[in-house]
């Protein structure tokens, strides 16, 4: 017979995710989907370190200054924002066990019809995922272009990092 200990310890615990870094420079969001453990547990977006957003940042935005990536996090959000590029996620809170999107349940959703007041010079939202993506209705409600970007999760290890590259470079074009 379960108890309701047991229950309990079965039921994941309700996860925080991380605050927007924005300001009124964002031209463009990326939204993920919810941090993984690693990023809650450091508090930094894209903080495993075999993801490959900074990377990818910095071959679009700095590729002669690979030092970049070496910068304390605040020097680098700093440096992300006066880029342009803003970073969030579609979910403020969810359960989930582990970093894997597909073990998000009961999902809170972020008020992501805000970034148009938050961010004034919005152009466009690159959703990193497919489970971001599926707030694309939602977002292109917005008036602004909305693109599925690949995973840059080291669980999304089918795209070679020059392949991944070369679709956010499109992306950030949005940008001009």
């Amino acid at each position: 017979m379960s108890t309701e200990a047991d229950g309990q310890r079965n039921r994941a615990s309700v996860l925080q995710g991380l605050p927007p870094l924005l300001d009124v420079r964002t031209r463009v969001v990326v939204l993920g989907s919810f941090p993984g453990v690693a990023s809650l547990r450091s508090r930094q977006y894209y903080g495993h370190p075999q993801n490959q957003f900074w990377k990818i940042m910095v071959a679009l935005f700095a590729p002669d200054q690979p030092e970049v990536l070496t910068l304390a996090y605040a020097a680098r959000v700093e440096w992300l924002l006066a880029q342009g590029v803003g970073l969030w996620d579609v979910y403020a809170a969810c359960e989930r066990e582990g970093s894997l999107d597909s073990r998000i349940q009961n999902a809170q959703p972020n008020d992501l019809l805000s970034l148009r007041v938050r961010c004034p010079a919005l152009v466009a939202i690159g959703h990193n995922g497919g489970v971001s993506f599926k707030h694309a209705p939602l977002t292109r409600s917005l008036g602004l272009a909305v693109v599925r970007l690949p995973s840059t999760s080291p669980a999304h290890a089918s795209w070679s990092f020059q392949r991944k590259l070369e679709a956010w470079k499109d992306f950030v074009s949005l940008m001009i």
